[in-house]
């Protein structure tokens, strides 16, 4: 027999409704990155899927107040870098809001990507490169899907960066 729902069921009504039930729903962590007006742009992203294969298509939700949301949208090409669960750092950095946009690489090792330019984070995972192919109203976000152009699995070993419960952690560890 299962354990008892907690009593929290009904309309949502608020964001904070909504962020309390899928705080429990874990997610994988990437940067997605671009090159606008000749300044690379980064975030740190767990509203992030694969979508479909033929064609290849991920998606991203962007927040429309995020500075990186004109940029995105902007460039038409980003690129994204599948977190390792020792990047923490990383994706706590490009979390942060109000950091110099010039100098936001500069202690983050990264080369640029081969078809978008944007920046790769040395070590992840992989990467993918991607063409905007849509965008779609989201409420307070929006949702950009890409054309994946390129794409590598860089790192042959180690864990994944996860997020739950408002927390980044490796979801295999004992």
């Amino acid at each position: 027999m299962s354990a008892p729902a907690e009593a929290d069921e009904g309309a949502v009504g608020s964001g904070d409704a909504l962020r309390h039930v899928m705080g429990t729903f874990l997610s994988g962590v990437t940067v997605v990155s671009t090159v606008w007006q000749d300044v690379a742009h980064a975030m740190t992203a767990t509203a992030f899927s694969a979508v479909s294969l033929d064609p290849p298509l991920v998606l991203v939700c962007v927040s429309k107040q995020s500075r990186f949301h004109a940029a995105v949208l902007g460039a038409g090409r980003w690129a994204v870098s599948l977190l390792r669960d020792d990047q923490e750092p990383i994706a706590r950095h490009f979390s942060n809001r109000g950091r110099d946009l010039k100098t936001q690489f500069d202690r983050v090792e990264h080369r640029s990507s081969p078809a978008s330019g944007a920046p790769l984070i040395a070590g992840a995972h992989g990467w993918l490169d991607c063409d905007t192919y849509a965008t779609y109203d989201g409420g307070d976000h929006t949702i950009v899907l890409g054309l994946v152009v390129r794409a590598s699995r860089e790192a042959p070993s180690g864990r994944p960066l996860a997020y739950y419960r408002h927390s980044y952690f490796d979801p295999i560890a004992p």
